[in-house]
């Protein structure tokens, strides 16, 4: 789990951004130090949640195991996953995740509704690293 990235579980679930209190740019992942917005002087950072939902804007599938740091046994077979970008609700920004387990591209369209739900990214006997996932709504 990347510790201040989202928090909550189940429909509590929300990614944790950073907004600036000077122009009112969003940020995701959070910011500590400054307005990464280059026409704005800064302001306040201020944590905020995210909406839980967005639109599919682009997204493409995972065909070959990615190196190091990712986490991944070698000796299983590689499982290809889709990799979704998505324009959030309300804050207009596109933040890149994982669709759950079983959703392929050929399930995706540009536009679709999409919700940000909790998953697991790894694990093992002591840990489980938790991550976020996106789900199409209305699929359990």
């Amino acid at each position: 789990m990347v510790t201040g990235w989202f928090v909550g579980d189940g429909d509590d679930f929300r990614l944790i951004g950073t907004r600036c209190s000077a122009c009112g740019s969003v940020f995701f992942p959070r910011e500590e130090t400054h307005c990464r917005n280059p026409g704005c002087r800064g302001g306040d950072l201020e944590e905020v949640p995210l909406s839980r939902r967005g639109r599919v804007w682009s997204y493409t599938d995972s065909r070959y195991r990615p190196p190091s740091p990712y986490v991944t046994d070698p000796e299983l077979p590689w499982e290809p996953y889709a990799l979704i970008a998505v324009e959030l609700e309300s804050e207009r920004i596109v933040v890149l995740g994982q669709a759950v387990p079983g959703v392929t591209v050929a399930d995706l369209t540009v536009g679709m509704e999409v919700e940000v739900v909790p998953g697991v990214l790894d694990e093992d006997a002591e840990t489980t690293w938790t991550t976020w996932r996106w789900r199409p709504t209305g699929v359990a």
